[in-house]
Parts: structure tokens; sequence; C-alpha cells
């Protein structure tokens, strides 16, 4: 196996390493399990790319029963309009700088691609050698 394959294994497996430390996170994130509560809006940021505008939405956060109380984060799925003062139902997942709309989010999708193409890349950098193996034993 040349110096190619075995970079591509490493990263391939750092991919999916990354991928699997978010698996709990995201799969919180799509049923919307954690702490319900009330995010009140701030501001919006929005960045304009390829013909695309995309809005993110600051705001403040307090659970419903006050045990938790977060600044300055922003409210991640759901279709919300962001305007200063609204205030809308959310969910708090234990994330550092975000909550969610009780609507879930779809973050579980871009964790699932960063597994699958770590050991994807995994995979195809070692079908050569496995493949050689295989041969040789069928050889005997």
């Amino acid at each position: 196996m040349g110096a190619f394959p075995v970079v591509v294994l490493v990263l391939g497996l750092f991919l999916a390493y990354l991928g699997a430390g978010s698996v709990d996170r995201s799969v919180r994130a799509l049923r919307a399990d954690g702490d319900p509560g009330r995010f009140t809006a701030a501001a919006q940021d929005c960045v304009n790319h390829l013909g695309h505008v995309s809005c993110t939405c600051y705001g403040d956060y307090r659970a419903d029963d006050g045990s938790v109380e977060r600044e300055w984060v922003y409210l991640s799925g759901g279709d919300f309009a962001c305007e200063e003062g609204s205030v809308s139902a959310a969910v708090d997942i234990g994330a550092r700088t975000r909550v969610y709309h009780p609507d879930g989010s779809h973050e579980w999708i871009a964790t699932a691609a960063l597994i699958l193409a770590g050991l994807g890349m995994a995979a195809w950098s070692v079908a050569p050698w496995a493949r050689g193996l295989l041969r040789a034993r069928a050889r005997g």
C-alpha cells in the first residue's frame, strides 16, 4: 500500500470519528429532546451567496422552568420570522451556541454524510489491499 491510500485511510477514519462524536447531539436536535423554553429574538444576521440569502437569528433563551438562561445564542431549525423582540418556543439540547426550534433540526443529515464519507474513503483506501489478500487466499 502506497503513501496516498494510507493518508486517505487516516483522513477517512478521522472524518468518521468526528461525525460519530456528533451523533448524540444530532439525534437530540432531530427529536428536539431537551429543556423546553422561550427564545427572544434580538438580532438577525444575513449573508447573500450564490443568489441565496441565509439568515441567522440571534437572541436569548430562557427555560420554561427558569433553570437555564442563555444569552446570545441562535435559533436553529424551524420557520421563524426573526424580528427584534419576537418570542418563539425553543428547546435547549446543550449545544454551546444554539437552541433549536421544537420542530427539530436536519443536522443529522450532515452528521450522517460525514460518517459515510469517512467510511467510504477508508473502504476505498483498503479495497486494493483486501482484493489482493482475497486473491492470495484463493490461490492457496
